[in-house]
């Protein structure tokens, strides 16, 4: 993200705002923390307050609800940064076909094995 324009934001921050930015949707503390797999809560707040004060992510109050949304400036940013991971990565792994076909073939087996490692956390703890 400093590529792009916004120094100083942990991995997390960064995270965040391509969540806030996808699908230019609203979206609540509680959805941003279930989708990125986060519990502690305050963790994503305090990254959604530093966005905020960045100009890049929005709050707005809807009844009880609170919704958070990507600002023109934080869309801006978000989008030099894929401009920047195109030119940087997607290029070389253009460059070789056979591993392209590889990661494609990977993807699907990567997500089975994070479930069964989430399924089993989530076992483990229980006991």
């Amino acid at each position: 993200m400093a590529a792009a324009g916004l120094k100083d934001m942990a991995p997390l921050d960064v995270l965040v705002l391509h969540h806030v930015t996808h699908r230019a949707r609203d979206k609540r503390l509680a959805d941003i923390c279930f989708i990125m797999n986060v519990e502690d809560t305050h963790l994503v707040n305090y990254a959604l307050k530093k966005l905020q004060t960045l100009g890049v992510v929005a709050s707005q109050k809807n009844g009880k609800e609170v919704t958070y949304a990507a600002t023109d400036l934080g869309r801006t940013h978000v989008q030099r940064y894929r401009e920047i991971r195109e030119s940087c990565l997607m290029d070389a792994l253009k460059a070789d076909d056979a591993l392209n076909r590889d990661i494609g073939e990977l993807a699907p087996l990567l997500r089975v094995l994070s479930g069964m490692y989430d399924q089993a956390a989530r076992s483990a703890a229980s006991l």
